[in-house]
């Protein structure tokens, strides 16, 4: 039997804090701060730091608890074989989301997920930078990129597709560039990171290193700007096809796109065994973008 100790650290984590974890637990919050205080004295080493409004793992602590969250799903996994009954999604889920990505293409669909997993507490961030899945607690990140981690596991959903685009508008006051070297004579928008720009033209290939006319951590921001006419993107299909289609955008140099080596991706972190929650998320993406063209 494991160690009622570390049961209730991984609640905690779970919970987020020392009263919301003593609810679930049906104990005070005195009494899991001095059973995690033993836990800690026990091992010879902080696990959390505690402030009054949250709890903030320690690196040691982060390990320690994706440890335990394999050991319990295992157990769980090893119960299940034995009774021959597969063990449900429950329990609290962490997702992380690129902003524009989650909110136009999983948001709108997280209610069937809900529906299917009654059992489970989805929590569903939304961020454009790549979260520390250890760090911030993670189960599942949707990540588009051209590679993934060696650390991670990664389950990929599909290809996204990306396209040079500008506002009609732009293009009235400003000569549409023929070739790709004159874009240089342009003003070119990118979020922080998403710089340079890698092209392809059949068996062509350019590299675009310009800074941002706009420097902006939001992609989101990128595709307004490019909207209201101020300058020229490289935007995923995802997220202007729409736009595209309406004709608020047209495409820029239409013979060349990015590259077709970054990939929509699930990913979480490598462990002995996967939380039900976790397998039945990627299974509903899976699902939800399997006729989706991006």
């Amino acid at each position: 039997m494991l160690d009622p100790d570390y049961e209730l650290f991984a609640r905690v984590v779970d919970a987020g804090s020392l009263s919301a974890a003593g609810r679930a637990l049906g104990i005070s919050p005195a009494m899991v701060s001095k059973r995690l205080a033993r836990l800690e004295e026990r091992l010879g080493v902080r696990l959390v730091h505690r402030t009054t409004r949250r709890l903030a793992l320690t690196e040691p602590g982060a390990r320690f608890h994706a440890d335990l969250v394999a050991i319990l799903a295992t157990m769980r996994e090893a119960e299940a074989r034995v009774t021959g009954v597969r063990a449900a999604p429950s329990g609290p889920l962490r997702v992380s989301a690129p902003t524009s990505f989650g909110r136009l293409h999983i948001a709108p669909h997280l209610h069937r997920f809900l529906d299917d997993h009654p059992a489970v507490a989805l929590e569903f961030n939304l961020s454009d930078g790549f979260v520390d899945l250890i760090g911030e607690r993670i189960d599942v990140a949707l990540r588009i990129a051209p590679e993934i981690a060696p650390d991670l596991v990664a389950h990929r959903l599909g290809t996204s597709r990306r396209l040079l685009c500008a506002a009609p508008a732009y293009l009235a006051r400003h000569d549409a560039p023929e070739t790709i070297a004159q874009l240089s004579d342009h003003r070119l928008l990118a979020a922080t990171g998403q710089m340079p720009w890698r092209l392809v033209s059949g068996t062509r290939r350019a590299t675009i290193e310009q800074p941002s006319a706009v420097i902006t951590n939001s992609s989101e921001i990128v595709r307004e700007l490019a909207l209201t006419g101020v300058g020229i993107a490289l935007r995923s299909l995802w997220d202007v096809g729409e736009t595209l289609a309406r004709g608020d955008l047209v495409r820029v140099l239409p013979d060349w796109e990015g590259s077709t080596d970054v990939g929509i991706y699930a990913v979480h972190p490598r462990a002995p065994a996967v939380l039900p929650a976790v397998t039945a998320f990627i299974a509903f993406l899976r699902e939800t973008l399997a006729d989706t063209t991006f």
